[in-house]
């Protein structure tokens, strides 16, 4: 096969030369959308990709016959790399190895404070990213003491979904520099924990670096050279380690634990808390053999969580307990001669109760006030309307946000001259297992929200699933989010739950209406107290009169007042 050279060419009016070529023809369908970054001398050049464009050109900026040949080579080479990452047609799998050494990338861009950026932009304290701006030395003083702050807070969660947003950019671009385009979840999660540590550890020493402490770091020193011989799809060993001798992956007893997990009806909240603690613990140990784990790697794992600013509650009820099950599972399954998470623990102390965890009057006038006044900011369509009506929806039923969220049309109907919706796991997820009805108060009636539902397309009411695989849990989390954010803007107070607030509320208020604690439970789905209150059924119609009971929010008076009219 001949290749045809790319060489540099001069346009009129500049002396600057200029880089042409065109777009691999069988690729072409590909890249609509594609976002390049290409690196020229010390910083980058951005461009987007359409499906119309046919050739990649920029200026090289600059005339000197030896620049100009290492900034062509430098873009053809970033070129060749994203075309190669294009042309693979299936996510690939990284080791722990190679997802450290393209964090370390961007560790050594942002670590080395007169190095050139074509990885890293500027971190904003208040989030996102921004290009770098002159500042004074108190202004960076200032600057990096609260970008190490706000990382530390956004990885503070232990959530992956917190740390797409503000990583996801950078690692595309990475991951696309080397020729990688798009790769398996498990090596998503890695990354994200690679990433996370390494922009933490750089902005640390940015820090110091502000404060005239230019000392060498050994943190740089643990990341290695990439190597992409690896990253290829592969099959991972499914068979049992310890009858066959074969080397049991970390990684792997998650995806065939939860083979047999899901066929017993456990949710897959619980499937994604324990994948992303896998990972994490991964990321933690630098190797994915379980074979190799101690109880004492289990131990420091749990210190470095805490020391990260996780929750002890989470540590122990996310972290050990995922832990704890998964090698369990492995112990059970032939797979490991022993659980080193066994015994692992953290004794909890009585968390400070400042306030009740329900809304109070005020507070939850001044949600639904909110919700009522909202007007679409550019928000999709079905993001406004789980601004608008799910407020009202969580005040008048008590359930669940994330039942709420997942209601589809064809839920809601009247029965026996009574608006119900059907909260079911069949539209999503329910803690419980176990399908309910929740009648719908007058006042959502009045207010047009059966109206809202007759109008709607037949699916899902607030929500899309996500179209490559239907999942429903990522946008349910999506939405959940948004709506927290949303009332926030009115309830600032930390110390009650801006979504579940709502169900503590509710028992409050039917209790004060005279609503029997058995009823209470059937609405809101919780188990019963006692095997006797298993028995006989709430009714349609019992659960009608007790909504009934529920009195309806004034919205044109204040608290002092009296919410209801």
């Amino acid at each position: 096969m001949l290749y045809r050279m790319v060489r540099p060419v001069l346009r009129k009016g500049s002396r600057n030369r200029q880089f042409h070529q065109r777009i691999p023809t069988d690729i072409r369908s590909r890249i609509a959308g594609l976002r390049l970054d290409i690196p020229l001398g010390n910083s980058t050049v951005s461009r987007t990709l359409s499906a119309d464009t046919e050739t990649v050109r920029l200026s090289l900026q600059t005339d000197d016959p030896n620049e100009v040949k290492r900034r062509q080579a430098g873009v053809a080479t970033y070129l060749a790399s994203v075309w190669a990452a294009v042309r693979k047609d299936r996510p690939v799998s990284l080791t722990h190895r190679q997802a450290t050494a393209l964090a370390g990338e961007l560790f050594r861009a942002w670590a080395d404070d007169g190095a050139a950026r074509s990885l890293a932009i500027e971190q904003a304290p208040e989030g996102g990213w921004r290009r770098v701006q002159n500042e004074t030395d108190e202004d960076r003083n200032a600057e990096w003491a609260a970008v190490n702050a706000y990382w530390a807070k956004v990885g503070s969660t232990g959530r992956s979904e917190d740390l797409e947003a503000p990583l996801g950019p950078l690692i595309k671009r990475v991951l696309l520099k080397e020729g990688v385009g798009e790769v398996d979840e498990q090596s998503r999660l890695m990354l994200l924990e690679a990433f996370w540590k390494a922009l933490r550890d750089a902005f640390e020493i940015r820090e110091r670096y502000s404060q005239g402490d230019y000392r060498a770091d050994p943190k740089a020193d643990r990341y290695p050279a990439w190597i992409p011989g690896g990253a290829e799809p592969k099959a991972l060993d499914r068979g049992s380690a310890v009858s066959q001798g074969k080397r049991t992956g970390l990684t792997q007893l998650v995806a065939d634990w939860w083979k047999e997990a899901q066929s017993s009806g456990l949710k897959p909240s619980t499937h994604e808390s324990y994948r992303n603690t896998m990972a994490k613990f991964v990321a933690f140990l630098g190797h994915d053999d379980a074979s190799r784990v101690s109880k004492d790697d289990v131990l420091a794992f749990k210190n470095d969580r805490l020391a990260s600013g996780v929750s002890a509650k989470t540590v122990k009820d996310s972290d050990l307990a995922g832990l704890k099950t998964l090698l369990g599972w492995a112990v059970s399954n032939n797979r490991l001669p022993d659980n080193p998470a066994q015994g692992a623990t953290i004794k909890l102390g009585r968390r400070l109760k400042l306030r009740s965890k329900g809304f109070t009057d005020q507070e939850a006038l001044d949600v639904l006030r909110h919700a009522m006044a909202y007007k679409p900011r550019g928000d999709a369509p079905k993001l406004a309307a789980v601004k608008q009506w799910v407020p009202w929806l969580c005040a008048f039923t008590g359930s669940r946000v994330g039942e709420m969220l997942q209601l589809r049309k064809q839920d809601v109907r009247l029965e026996g001259g009574h608006w119900v919706a059907l909260i079911t796991p069949e539209a999503g997820t329910v803690k419980s297992n176990e399908a309910r009805e929740v009648v719908l108060h007058p006042q959502l009636v009045e207010l047009g929200f059966v109206d809202f539902v007759q109008q709607s397309d037949v699916g899902h009411l607030f929500i899309t699933p996500r179209p490559r695989d239907g999942d429903l849990m990522a946008p349910i989390k999506t939405a959940r989010n948004k709506l927290g954010a949303f009332v926030r803007e009115v309830v600032a107070d930390p110390n009650v739950d801006p979504n579940h607030g709502w169900r503590h509320r509710f028992k409050t208020v039917g209790r004060e209406c005279g609503v029997a604690d058995t009823v209470l439970d059937a609405l809101q789905g919780h188990a019963a107290a006692t095997v006797g209150d298993r028995y006989g059924d709430v009714t349609v119609k019992a659960r009608a009169a007790a909504i009934a009971k529920f009195p309806r929010y004034d919205l044109e008076r204040k608290a002092a007042d009296g919410v209801v009219k």
